[in-house]
């Protein structure tokens, strides 16, 4: 699938009352380098050097004349990626960060929002506190009383020359740091108005393939920067597969590949995630794409009625094989603290068969014997998936799988907690997206037409393009280029950009983070709005290298 080789095809300057410093406000390109910023005139107040008229000598007691208040155009919405949802505007001098300002989180939220505080802080060149109340020129950083607003929205306020980011949790407080971030990155400054803001569909991410590829911790986390300034909050680890098991394992070393991961890394990257409101999803495909597993226990891989061995797969007729994932699941829960698990499921290969009765009597055998006579190997598998997904939920796990590992007409069904991630509708078992939509299962769009980005670009994939997913997908997009019913939306939970490493030798870590930047930012436009983009692919692509 979506990294198979047998798929056919599948991002302190004080306002002055002069002319210039009003047109230096009022031009969206103007910009200042943090160490020259000063705090802004709030607005209402006299220039800061305008000259009073001097009294004639004559006229001793005569009072100076008061300088003119400033006049502000209305102001425009910040430009930046993704868009902000809605602005009202206004009329004042804006903000921009100085020397003496401050990034102000009240004591009441500092248990919450110090880490927020503290990292935009660092990146406006800005003091820190929580132990102050907000003053003009500072940004206040504060949580809403819950309920008041929709999961990880915020509201942005500049006004009298400060800025307030309230949110109803932290991740929404968190998103309106990366506005006011990448604001002042583009400007220099924040505009005068109202940001309300928020995304459209709750999984927004990327999925990395470290089993056939190894990215070193460090690469990983970079991903992870990038990817919490476009405020996507998912990072899905596939880290198993034929080629590689890729994290390092306390009960079963023997199957760990060099190089890989180990347990510190992880967790440091975990942490960061994190810190950075990104939930990672790991993955340990089965009872497919077992091979690295397979090498080391090859009493476990699937034969045929011949004898032939059937790559990367496990016979799910012996017990052993169940045992032996369990344990590698058991293992791995604790270092991922999230709230999603990937159990693969998809491409096992007994099912490409014409006739997998036939072919595999020991699993059809099973299969009768568990779920009665009218059972195949198809229930097999999904009753494989369901012991899995039963193994993960008792931790707090919502489990995913592929969707070519949800099968039609059994006598066994997936459970219905376990979210479909659709990527294909050609490989054995897939259906078109509807009949998942039907039957009222929660979908994630991977689709492989746009959203594949396949090293090597075996099997007529080519490198998605930035401007191809702004300008023509959609998460209603699921297959091909045709979006399914817009009454089906809130089934679907978002979308994930998928780099999946067939070839692994055909870029470098380097080539891939800067093949991926264009097209992760235009998943994240179009995840986090639902709209129609306003600006044209040009504007947006400009807008995302100058940030």
């Amino acid at each position: 699938m979506m990294r198979h080789c047998n798929h056919a095809r599948r991002r302190h300057t004080t306002a002055t009352a002069t002319a210039a410093a009003l047109l230096a406000l009022a031009l969206p390109g103007c910009t200042a380098a943090p160490d020259d910023a000063r705090a802004p005139t709030p607005a209402g107040t006299a220039g800061g050097t305008g000259s009073a008229a001097v009294p004639a000598a004559s006229e001793p007691s005569a009072a100076a004349a008061p300088a003119p208040t400033p006049s502000y155009a209305l102001s425009s919405a910040p430009q930046t990626v993704p868009a902000v949802r809605e602005h009202v505007p206004a009329r004042g001098p804006g903000w921009r960060p100085a020397a003496d300002a401050r990034v102000v989180v009240p004591a009441a939220d500092r248990a919450a929002l110090a880490d927020e505080g503290r990292l935009l802080a660092g990146e406006l060149r800005m003091q820190f506190t929580d132990s102050a109340a907000a003053r003009s020129g500072d940004v206040e950083l504060a949580l809403g009383a819950q309920g008041s607003g929709a999961p990880e929205s915020y509201t942005m306020t500049v006004q009298d020359g400060r800025v307030r980011i309230a949110g109803p949790d932290e991740a929404g407080v968190f998103y309106g740091t990366r506005t006011l971030k990448q604001e002042v990155a583009r400007t220099g400054s924040a505009p005068e108005g109202t940001v309300r803001d928020g995304p459209a569909h709750a999984q927004r991410g990327l999925n990395l393939d470290i089993a056939r590829k190894n990215f070193t911790a460090g690469w990983i986390e970079d991903r992870l920067r990038q990817m919490a300034d476009l405020k996507l909050n998912q990072l899905g680890l596939h880290f198993s597969d034929d080629q590689a098991f890729r994290i390092e394992s306390d009960t079963h070393p023997e199957i760990v590949s060099t190089p890989h991961l180990t347990k510190a890394e992880v967790r440091r990257i975990t942490a960061l995630a994190a810190r950075l409101h990104i939930a990672v999803v790991p993955e340990i495909d089965s009872p497919g794409h077992l091979g690295a597993v397979l090498r080391v226990y090859p009493e476990l891989q699937l034969r045929d009625a011949q004898g032939k061995a059937v790559k990367g797969a496990v016979d799910i007729s012996n017990p052993a094989s169940a045992r032996l994932v369990d344990e590698l699941l058991r293992e791995y829960l604790p270092l991922f603290p999230g709230t999603a698990w990937h159990l693969g499921a998809d491409e096992y290969q007994a099912l490409v068969y014409r006739d997998p009765q036939a072919s595999f009597p020991q699993l059809a055998r099973a299969a009768r014997e568990r779920f009665g006579p009218s059972a195949k190997v198809q229930d097999l598998a999904t009753g494989w998936l369901n012991d899995r997904a039963a193994v993960v939920r008792p931790s707090g796990r919502v489990p995913k799988a592929w969707n070519d590992g949800f099968f039609a007409g059994g006598v066994v069904k997936p459970a219905a907690d376990i979210q479909a991630e659709y990527w294909t509708g050609r490989e054995i078992g897939a259906r078109p997206p509807l009949p998942y939509l039907e039957e009222g299962r929660k979908v994630v769009n991977l689709n492989d037409e746009y959203l594949y980005y396949v090293l090597g670009e075996p099997n007529d994939f080519t490198y998605p393009t930035g401007q191809r997913i702004y300008e023509e997908w959609t998460p209603l997009v699921l297959r091909g280029s045709t979006p399914v019913p817009a009454r089906y939306a809130p089934q679907i939970l978002g979308a994930r950009f998928a780099v999946w490493c067939d070839l692994a030798g055909a870029q470098t870590q380097e080539q891939v983070a800067a093949g991926i930047r264009l097209p992760l930012a235009a998943l994240a436009q179009k995840v986090w709005d639902a709209r129609p983009p306003q600006q044209d692919w040009a504007s947006f692509k400009a807008l995302v290298d100058r940030l």
